[in-house]
């Protein structure tokens, strides 16, 4: 959902000198031929992985939630609570893969990730298809009509700790949405015009607008929704009578908090977020990107389903993400090193948020 917070740039200071025009980056075509070209094998997905990975995160993210509000030691809450926010963030991410997925490679995936996760979790795949291939359009990356997108390393330092804390408020942001927001909607197209425009989208951006579906697309929209809204209401009303006790719904909103926050951090930095509204080459826009690969293992905890490698997503954005492991060992085997691919690659998350806020410190 989209965040209510304006983060605004920092201005410069009177004395400083003004800042040197970033020199545009041209795409390097070689780079961008022998990445195609080394992984057309790679592009078909693997339906037994996409459904045994799905099925097993989403089984030990809700059975590690029902230990959680069962057992009574605080220990054992927290670890429990610890594996089902990891989990059920692996199986969350899906939602990624369903915005990319051509629908009859994988037949009613979509369909399946909706029913476990989308709906339970309130963060049905509308919210992201039609606005995740946005952030992939060459010419709206990093610019004002990108949804994912904020310049972030140009903004005052204060912003990067309230983007992340923010997040943790989303819950209670989804359960508004759903069992609010949705049925009275209905009663004012002024108000569903709104909810459709700002509240519907997975979205950092927030002068970011989406438009309304059409076809099967709104037909997809309405259903789904209308599953999300009868659940959120549902849980709302359930927990008012005592039937859901309140502690174990706390325990769930703050797993569902872990979840957001982990995500939030990891979209932090999931790119530089250096550039400052122009139109970006593709080469460009990979070098702005990070990839977080091997040997470091914790990226595969808080960068899952492919997301350690969202740089060679932005190269090769039709890949499945179980290929990008692979793609990645070609292409880093086949280009020389001064080559621009090898330019993304990064050893962990503390690297990754220190040169970012070296880089707010700097813009001051």
């Amino acid at each position: 959902m989209e965040s209510s917070l304006t983060l605004s740039r920092a201005p410069a200071a009177a004395d400083a000198p003004a800042p040197a025009v970033r020199q545009r980056i041209a795409d390097d075509k070689a780079m961008l031929r022998t990445a195609a070209e080394l992984t057309r094998d790679l592009i078909a997905p693997r339906p037994g992985i996409y459904w045994a990975d799905l099925i097993a995160s989403a089984a030990i993210g809700y059975g590690a939630l029902a230990v959680a509000v069962t057992v009574s030691g605080t220990g054992w809450v927290l670890l429990a609570a610890l594996v089902s926010a990891l989990a059920l963030y692996r199986a969350l991410s899906f939602i990624h893969e369903v915005s990319h997925m051509k629908r009859s490679a994988l037949p009613r995936f979509r369909g399946l990730w909706n029913v476990l996760i989308g709906v339970p979790m309130l963060v049905p795949s509308f919210m992201y298809e039609g606005v995740h291939n946005l952030h992939h359009a060459k010419t709206r990356y990093g610019t004002s009509e990108d949804p994912e997108y904020l310049p972030l390393a140009l903004m005052k330092p204060w912003t990067l700790p309230a983007f992340v804390v923010i997040s943790a408020l989303a819950p209670i942001g989804l359960l508004i949405r759903y069992a609010i927001l949705s049925p009275v909607s209905l009663l004012s197209p002024r108000l569903r015009t709104m909810v459709m425009e700002r509240y519907s989208a997975l979205a950092i951006n927030p002068s970011f607008r989406r438009r309304a579906p059409e076809g099967d697309a709104r037909t997809m929209w309405n259903r789904v929704e209308a599953a999300a809204s009868v659940w959120a209401i549902a849980v709302v009303a359930l927990t008012a009578t005592g039937v859901f006790p309140l502690r174990s719904v706390l325990i769930a909103l703050a797993i569902g908090s872990g979840v957001a926050v982990v995500n939030q951090v990891r979209t932090l930095v999931a790119h530089l977020w250096e550039n400052d509204g122009e139109p970006m080459s593709v080469t460009a826009q990979y070098l702005d990107s990070v990839n977080v690969p091997p040997p470091s293992m914790l990226p595969a905890l808080w960068a899952p389903v492919g997301l350690r490698y969202h740089a060679l997503h932005h190269l090769l954005p039709s890949l499945p993400y179980h290929a990008l492991g692979e793609a990645h060992r070609r292409i880093t085997g086949a280009l020389e090193q001064g080559s621009p691919y090898h330019k993304a690659s990064y050893a962990g998350l503390p690297g990754l948020v220190n040169k970012i806020v070296r880089s707010t410190l700097v813009a001051r």
